[in-house]
């Protein structure tokens, strides 16, 4: 199946695989709370038990340094592109209106960013994420 959008989702590179796991769980839910993300239909197993719907794209999770995730986001905010953010101030909060006062804290350019994500018209997201790495 072919689509019009991308959705992707970039980490830094340096981060532990736990906190880079957690970033990526928390910045898809962000994305999928958008009308760019379709979702399909619930799934049934053979026992008649329903399971919660997918989104219907691929996700693709790059990697990239901190510094050119600073890049990225000014890139995303220039091309008017809805972006999710995680910043390394979050890991340290335990709840979400504390991780917006520590987003707000903050001027874009000194986000100390650690994970950002976005889904929109595959050229956008393309020139957006340059020089990001698919996650290995």
């Amino acid at each position: 199946m072919q689509f019009d959008s991308k959705f992707v989702i970039v980490v830094a590179d340096d981060l532990p695989v736990w906190k880079k796991l957690n970033v990526v769980s928390f910045l898809s839910g962000g994305v999928t709370s958008t009308s760019m993300i379709e979702t399909g239909k619930q799934y049934v197993d053979g026992n008649d038990n329903t399971y919660l719907t997918l989104c219907i794209q691929p996700t693709i999770v790059l990697k990239v340094t901190r510094s050119k995730l600073s890049t990225f986001v000014q890139r995303a905010n220039r091309a008017k592109i809805e972006t999710a953010i995680f910043i390394e101030d979050m890991f340290a909060t335990g709840h979400d209106e504390a991780n917006r006062s520590t987003v707000r804290y903050y001027e874009t350019e000194s986000l100390p960013l650690v994970g950002i994500a976005m889904c929109a018209e595959k050229k956008l997201v393309d020139k957006v994420v340059k020089g990001a790495k698919l996650h290995d």
